[in-house]
């Protein structure tokens, strides 16, 4: 099924450069409309007839030979020696593709070595080289992605191109040049963490203020026909239940959590007293504490903790995770078993982030959805990683980020501050979020590598500004089938910023867009 689908998609492509080149006019391509744009301020696709998922193939490569190889994951921790990949602007991720072209001697020897070696065959790994500046010397990231040959094809030249696929994360220790003039480099997996899910039963809803008193003097009256042993009992088994159903990260936490709770007991017990009254007269006033997620983000912590301990639930107090009433009884609400309240473990619940960075990747960027990686948080903060319009240095940062949670919180706030494209070196606003169009099934962010062996990283828009043509438009080795590509500089600073893209019959929509270069962009997008 699969073959008769590239089969049909090659087909287009071979239409679409059958057809008659007919370069459009330059000048009516600069500006282009506001009609053009949806309500969400993204370029509108009514009018989209150009097939996104052919950008994805890589045909500019000509026919390349699947090695239908499928590489075992290796466990976190384990140490390799494989060859090594350098590329200068580009990051890979787990799970994005990277197309290569290899023409270097030393990089073909690196590429012919992962395809015979027996530790870790058709693997590699691919590092991002920078600069500190424009003239200091290069250096090497310390973290790199592995990455799998899917595909390969020798040439006639003694070039290779290759299409591979990036695994997994990886920490590189230490690298050297071997007898045939590969790099090579001993790195060690890193091992991805457990998505972090809030502990069940560590919290549950608050009834109305109006109702606590009431249950806190039948509580009292009920406590008082029943002997102490038997009320400590059913707190130490309860508390037992539930630390029963936590993993081992989470009780640590947990416990350490409980610890923090009765020494700042301890040390503000004599002033919880005059705040709680305090606190009690304006709570009647205002009434009840609400927990949804909008009055979490809008209050601070400090405020947030008054309220749930005016309340009677004794966050920071040693009657933490105390029933307020009888078991079974239709009157009881469990409070609390933990230091901290609900808001703050959704701020670091993996998939309470995962769901909210799906949903601003919807509505910011649109395409591809990422609702189908929603319960699987690590591949949804790989893939957002992997696409999101950002630099280059901003997208090291992403790979480097420890933690699930933490990389996710990342991308929600590089998403929230997304709006204008500007030029590395002069400021210069090149571009904005809503110029943004997606160009490839893959996103408005993809990889792509010249007749040269150069790989870019390119973000696609419908419309830029200050930007000046440099050349004739060429229609050979285009990445996206069907367009004509001109090189284009920074009018300002004159720095090559990337090219623009012009359809070469008039059945392509849109006529035309801009591709520019993830490296010649600043890391600050507001």
């Amino acid at each position: 099924m699969e073959d008769e689908v590239e089969r049909r998609q090659i087909e287009q492509i071979l239409e679409l450069e059958d057809e008659e080149l007919q370069i459009e006019e330059v000048e009516g391509l600069l500006e282009s409309s506001d009609d053009d744009r949806d309500t969400t301020g993204v370029a509108s696709t009514d009018d989209f007839t150009f097939n996104t998922h052919l950008t994805s193939l890589h045909s500019y490569l000509g026919e390349v030979d699947d090695t239908r190889h499928r590489s075992a994951f290796w466990e976190g921790g384990a140490i390799l020696n494989i060859p090594l990949f350098y590329l200068e602007g580009v990051v890979l991720f787990p799970e994005a593709t990277l197309p290569l072209r290899v023409v270097e001697p030393n990089f073909i020897a690196a590429v012919n070595r992962a395809m015979t070696q027996a530790d870790a065959p058709y693997t590699m790994g691919v590092v991002r080289v920078y600069r500190d500046s424009n003239d200091g010397p290069s250096r090497l990231a310390k973290i790199g992605t592995t990455a799998e040959i899917r595909q390969y094809r020798p040439l006639v030249d003694g070039t290779i191109n290759v299409v591979t696929r990036g695994q997994q994360r990886f920490h590189l220790r230490r690298r050297w040049i071997d007898a045939e003039g590969a790099p090579c480099g001993e790195i060690q997996i890193i091992e991805e963490d457990v998505p972090f899910r809030t502990p069940r039963d560590a919290y549950a809803k608050l009834v109305p203020l109006s109702n606590l008193q009431s249950q806190q003097m039948l509580s009292l009256n009920a406590s008082s026909h029943r002997g102490g042993n038997e009320e400590n009992d059913s707190e130490a088994n309860s508390e037992e239940s539930f630390e029963s159903e936590l993993s081992q990260t989470e009780r640590r936490i947990h416990q350490s959590a409980i610890g923090a709770s009765y020494e700042s007991d301890r040390m503000n017990e004599s002033t919880s007293s005059d705040d709680d009254n305090k606190l009690s007269e304006s709570d009647n006033q205002s009434g009840s504490p609400c927990l949804n997620n909008s009055s979490f983000i809008g209050s601070s912590p400090s405020n947030h903790e008054k309220q749930i301990r005016n309340a009677g639930l004794g966050i920071g107090t040693k009657s933490m995770g105390r029933k307020v009433a009888g078991p079974r009884s239709h009157l009881s609400c469990t409070v609390s078993r933990a230091f901290w309240p609900n808001w703050v473990y959704r701020m670091y619940d993996s998939y309470c982030l995962a769901q909210k960075a799906a949903d601003m990747w919807k509505q910011i960027v649109g395409m591809p959805s990422m609702d189908g990686f929603v319960k699987k948080p690590v591949l949804l903060s790989f893939n957002i990683a992997s696409k999101i319009p950002v630099s280059a240095p901003t997208r090291q940062e992403l790979l480097e980020i420890v933690g699930i949670s933490y990389r996710l919180r990342r991308e929600i706030e590089l998403l929230e501050k997304l709006d204008r494209i500007r030029c590395k070196i002069c400021q210069t606003v090149i571009a904005r979020r809503s110029d943004m169009l997606v160009m490839s099934s893959d996103g408005p962010l993809g990889a792509y590598v010249n007749e040269h062996g150069y790989v870019h990283e390119v973000m696609t828009f419908c419309k830029a500004n200050g930007l000046a043509l440099r050349g004739a438009p060429v229609k050979e080795y285009s990445w996206f089938p069907g367009y004509a590509w001109t090189m284009i500089n920074c009018a300002s600073c004159e720095s090559q910023m990337g090219w623009l893209f012009t359809a070469t019959n008039e059945k392509l929509k849109p006529k035309s867009f801009w591709g520019i270069r993830s490296c010649q962009v600043t890391d600050d997008m507001r």
